[in-house]
């Protein structure tokens, strides 16, 4: 799968490898070839120059304006001669390929910041110096995505994020409050489906692929003790939660077939269901269909430990060890990702529906400003998860596949996560050595 900012968020959530979120307008997708190969040279340093040259690397977003816009920026920089490669297909093995040669780019993007091989292979600075007192600036979740052991690998850009559309109009009329646990969620979807009007939907497989992760951070479940040596959900709760999913799952409430899938919300603006989980980059299209008539939610707590939760996604800049200019890529990106807020704001803002990084810019970001927007932004704050910088493509397929067992096929969840947690724990300790 290409990585998008939309599939960004789809991972985040639910049950695939690495974090990823969230949604850039209509237009997620990207052209055959990519603009910059494995192998391209990169602007390198002239030392008869008197300014350095940096290559600055971007996914391909969906938005239109953003690579005018990036490139407008790097041209204003007054430090250094910015050159900006938009690279338009498999982005990420492009890049996870020049970062293993000379020609890696100074400054790059990345999902939720560099991975965890990334990090411990030495490719990527430490920014932590860089972001210095600007650190309380940022949302502390999302500064925490990009951290390891106490140090900042990247600077987040703008932050996308899921949630909970549902239908205040609908509720009123059955007297219905905004569900706050996933009981109160699955008692709401059954009362008021009507046969007119489905209660509960989350992908046209029931949820399972996007809510995995959900589902055990709702719990007050973590994937991995805080040594981040051993898994961590093999829990009473765990199952406790994957049964009351059940329920919900196999209920009258519960929507399996829609005219969309859950990362498009048509069939809440169609009137197809009462409640959707969805993305807040289709936020402007709900409003334009319901008006007042709907508000937004996090996910709902499950158990007696339980927590509401959003998932959220960051794409955020890096610095590459391979750069000749170091301090000149550290020094552009403070300017572009910490000190130059009018930009921040902009590409939150401008460029579809996006939170920014620090939450004092919220209300500058007018479709976060008020209303279910500045609900969504403020969620992020107070609910907002990403799954763990040490949790790899094994360990979410050993996850999700038991996941997918309880809940579609009833299968023991003790059997499951048990053999689930032994490849997670497996798995750590591998990722330890």
């Amino acid at each position: 799968m290409a990585l998008t900012r939309r599939t960004l968020l789809t991972l985040s959530g639910g049950l695939a490898a690495t974090t990823a979120l969230a949604a850039c307008g209509s237009n997620t997708g990207r052209t055959p070839a990519p603009s910059t190969a494995p192998g391209t040279p990169v602007a390198s340093a002239d030392p008869s120059a008197g300014r350095p040259e940096l290559a600055q690397w971007y996914h391909k977003y969906g938005e239109d304006g953003v690579e005018q816009a990036v490139k407008k920026w790097a041209a204003e920089y007054p430090g250094a001669d910015v050159s900006v490669n938009w690279v338009l297909a498999d982005y990420e093995k492009t890049l996870s390929a020049a970062l293993l040669t000379p020609t890696a780019p100074d400054v790059f993007e990345y999902a939720n910041g560099p991975t965890l091989d990334m990090i411990k292979a030495g490719q990527v600075e430490d920014l932590t110096d860089t972001l210095g007192g600007a650190r309380d600036d940022f949302t502390p979740s999302v500064l925490e995505r990009v951290t390891y052991q106490d140090k900042v690998y990247a600077i987040p850009q703008t932050v996308d994020m899921q949630l909970l559309y549902y239908r205040k109009d609908l509720f009123d009329a059955k007297g219905l409050t905004a569900p706050k646990t996933l009981a109160e969620l699955t008692h709401a979807a059954n009362t008021v489906a009507d046969g007119s009007i489905g209660g509960f939907f989350a992908g046209n497989d029931g949820g399972v692929g996007v809510l995995g992760l959900l589902l055990m951070w709702a719990a007050g479940v973590e994937e991995m003790n805080e040594a981040r040596t051993q898994a961590a959900f093999n829990t009473s709760a765990l199952y406790d939660a994957l049964s009351g999913y059940k329920e919900l799952f196999d209920s009258p409430g519960m929507v399996k077939s829609a005219s969309a899938d859950w990362s498009d919300a048509s069939p809440f603006i169609n009137g197809e269901t009462a409640m959707q989980w969805g993305g807040m980059w289709d936020l402007p299209k709900v409003i334009e269909a319901h008006g007042d008539a709907f508000d937004v939610l996090p996910f709902p707590a499950i158990g007696g430990s339980g927590r509401q939760v959003v998932p959220f996604g960051a794409f955020s800049a890096c610095v590459s060890s391979k750069s000749a200019n170091v301090t000149a890529a550290k020094n552009f990106v403070k300017w572009l990702w910490i000190d130059s807020e009018d930009k921040q704001v902009e590409f939150s803002n401008a460029f579809g529906t996006h939170i920014p990084a620090k939450p004092k810019l919220f209300p500058q970001a007018t479709k976060v400003a008020d209303g279910p927007g500045a609900s969504a932004a403020q969620f992020v704050t107070d609910h907002g998860r990403s799954n763990a910088l040490h949790w790899t493509p094994a360990s979410s397929e050993a996850y999700s596949t038991a996941v997918s067992n309880v809940i579609k096929s009833g299968a023991d969840a003790a059997a499951e996560f048990g053999s689930a947690a032994e490849k997670v724990t497996a798995e750590l300790q591998r990722v330890a050595g």
